[in-house]
């Protein structure tokens, strides 16, 4: 087990500079992964990133990285993957997973209700658990759910619970599902870009001052995302968003899903959802 310092900013030295990284306060002391939450939510790891692993997923599920190693075309990679998840998890068959017609209500919500329903509302009840899932597996705790997340008695706090809750409850292992769609996403960038381990995305915001910054550093400042954030890679598109953009090279590994895996999923142009913590920026107003 893995236990955090106890003051409330870790200091990863660089021959450069001091950076701050993950604060305490913003952190697990476990997680589910191979890379505790002070390392991968740092920007020492988004400066050298590598391979973050979920506990178990690749093992529980080597049959389907077997058939998808033997296939050279995305688009029936996609296809295959979308089938093995409707077969694993009974999606048709919900009698076998479990379910019946009294008991059942929720079973139906699955990982693409949740994609969708967070770019309608990332501060809904899809938007919890999703952010919920980002603190069970990676250790960084949520900082903004309708409102900031600060005081874990408050009453910000308690409801990003109970709609965490109410979002799994009568569900079908909707974790689970999430686990095998990161683990997919990483999976078909080594496939699609071997060696890619940047990308450059953008995200338009309002109040930029409202932000929590960990290092004011002008226009390129560390800055404390929420523990999941929709970003676009199209600066353009980001502007729609905002009177500033943060543009940010954010590593490959802390992508969780993108528009282009399945085209239709996400509502918004190149967007992607990629997993916060502290990240260094370039801040521009429009």
């Amino acid at each position: 087990m893995f236990e955090p310092a106890d003051d409330e900013v870790f200091l990863c030295r660089h021959p450069n500079k001091t950076e701050p990284s993950l604060p305490s306060w913003a952190r697990l002391p476990i997680n589910r992964c191979n890379l505790p939450a002070v390392i991968l939510g740092s920007v020492t790891f988004q400066h050298h990133p590598t391979s973050l692993i979920l506990d178990g997923v690749t093992e529980l599920h080597d049959d389907l990285f077997a058939l998808l190693d033997g296939i050279d075309d995305a688009a029936e990679r996609a296809t295959l993957f979308c089938d093995y998840l409707a077969v694993h998890f009974c999606f048709d068959r919900l009698e076998e997973a479990g379910f019946d017609a009294h008991t059942g209500k929720r079973a139906k919500a699955d990982w693409r209700r949740l994609l969708r329903g967070w770019s309608f509302d990332a501060d809904g009840r899809e938007g919890a658990v999703l952010k919920g899932w980002v603190e069970s597996r990676f250790g960084l705790l949520p900082r903004f759910h309708g409102a900031p997340l600060r005081d874990f008695d408050g009453p910000a706090w308690r409801r990003y619970e109970q709609m965490r809750a109410a979002g799994l409850y009568g569900t079908n292992a909707l974790e689970a599902q999430l686990d095998l769609v990161y683990t997919w996403c990483q999976y078909e960038f080594r496939r699609r870009h071997p060696g890619q381990t940047h990308m450059t995305l953008h995200r338009g915001v309002n109040r930029f001052t409202e932000h929590e910054v960990l290092d004011d550093a002008g226009r390129q400042p560390t800055v404390l995302l929420n523990n999941l954030v929709s970003f676009t890679s199209s600066r353009e598109r980001a502007g729609e968003f905002g009177d500033f953009i943060l543009t940010a090279r954010v590593p490959v590994a802390k992508i969780f899903f993108h528009c282009d895996l399945l085209p239709g999923v996400l509502q918004g142009e190149g967007e992607h959802l990629v997993i916060g913590g502290a990240y260094e920026v370039t801040l521009a107003t429009l």
